[in-house]
């Protein structure tokens, strides 16, 4: 490190102000309660204070923010869903992708690079179809393309995939990126730190107080506060949450694990999903190869990660690109994705007055960070399902309306 740089970062004339505050202390009633200080607990304080001026919010979150599945996911952003809902839905997220780190003053190296689906059997190639059409009929750039066409986009790529499984054709997703994750919640964080919000980590909720069917004041490893509204924004950890306040939801827990190699000169610029490889993989601004699989198929509330994936996911990339075989892995991880049977999200009001839920986001949460930030703010201040939300309510599964989005999730879940 040059010497001058290091005198400007240790002198006390240019001090770099932190991230955001550390309030020593909760105080004893907020507005609104936050439950999970990931991306999307961050992003409705964000927007709750900003675009409706709500700013005596509490944030609460038992480790750090962004160590839940905020840090564990492999950064994909898109848009190319299956269902009408998804598509707006989904839409509208990367629409507001594009300009948070103008609104952050902060760079989140948002990158974008175009999607390819690979299709490897007839039947998968129709369902490639399916959604183009339907993400055409909204005016999202989704279309299929030829095997010389994903060849052109990624020259590396064994085209038959070992021999066994060759490429038939992709569905293209050109508005497909990739964003720098940590940064997402730093950015959030401190966007709702400078209104006024406060992000207590360390602080475990321990029980959710309930007068007639309404929130009136959350008990925590802190000590007790009182407020009319919650917002529960925990993934994994739903379950729990739900328990609290005499909810049911059919969610399920299981491992979703990733791992990321070393880094290597650019070679790779297009997002490849496959999914009947179970692969899904980028390369960083770093070079690093983020890769991931489907997801573990037991339940288990558990965030390691085991030597079978890591060694399954490796076998499977090599099937696609061969000339990886000395390629090390230097980590890998997993999160607890909260899987819903028709693989929408569980988003909005609840039976209980005050509780609102954004939960069963599976594999796609990360790429929906700021619209459901947008969403579940509007929501919390105008105790009204967002029109975006309305088809993600928890209640569907009673009326059995589920939305269908299992054909999009891309990989083999």
């Amino acid at each position: 490190m040059p010497f001058r740089l290091l005198k400007f970062a240790l002198s006390k004339e240019h001090p770099e102000p932190r991230m955001f505050r550390q309030p020593d202390r909760l105080k004893s009633n907020y507005d609104a309660v936050i439950i999970g200080g990931g991306g999307h607990g961050l992003a409705a304080a964000y927007y709750l204070a900003r675009d409706y001026d709500i700013k005596n919010i509490a944030v609460l979150e038992r480790g750090y923010i962004g160590g839940g599945n905020t840090g564990r996911n492999t950064t994909i952003i898109r848009s190319n869903y299956l269902t009408p809902e998804g598509v707006k839905f989904y839409d509208e997220s990367v629409r507001l992708w594009q300009d948070l780190s103008q609104d952050f003053d902060l760079n989140l190296f948002y990158s974008n690079r175009g999607h390819f689906t690979l299709a490897h059997t007839d039947s998968s190639l129709r369902t490639m179809r399916w959604r183009a059409e339907v993400n055409k009929h909204f005016g999202i750039d989704s279309e299929l393309v030829d095997p010389s066409e994903v060849q052109k986009a990624c020259p590396m790529i064994d085209m038959t995939c070992g021999g066994h499984a060759p490429i038939l054709g992709a569905l293209y997703h050109a508005p497909g990126s990739i964003a720098r994750h940590d940064a997402v919640a730093w950015g959030y964080g401190r966007g709702a730190d400078l209104r006024g919000v406060e992000i207590h980590q360390q602080t475990e909720v321990l029980g959710i107080q309930i007068e007639s069917d309404r929130v009136t004041g959350i008990e925590t490893s802190h000590g007790t506060i009182s407020t009319p509204r919650v917002l529960c924004a925990v993934a994994g950890f739903t379950p729990r949450i739900l328990d609290m306040v005499g909810l049911r939801s059919p969610i399920q827990i299981h491992p979703l694990q990733a791992m990321v190699s070393e880094p290597m000169k650019p070679w790779l610029d297009p997002i490849i999903v496959s999914g009947s490889l179970h692969v899904y993989v980028s390369q960083t601004a770093r070079g690093e190869l983020v890769m991931g699989a489907s997801l573990d198929p037991y339940e288990l509330h558990s965030t390691r990660s085991t030597l079978d994936f890591a060694e399954g996911l490796a076998a499977h990339m090599l099937e696609l690109f061969p000339f990886l075989s000395h390629v090390k892995v230097v980590r890998q991880w997993a999160g607890m994705a909260d899987m819903t049977p028709d693989f929408a999200p569980i988003m909005g009001k609840t039976a209980i007055e005050g509780f609102y839920l954004d939960a069963g986001w599976g594999t796609w949460g990360f790429k929906a960070t700021p619209v459901c930030g947008k969403t579940m703010a509007y929501t919390v201040a105008n105790d009204r399902n967002h029109d975006l939300i309305q088809d993600f309510s928890l209640s569907r599964f009673e009326r059995y309306e589920l939305v269908g989005e299992k054909g999009a999730a891309s990989v083999g879940h």
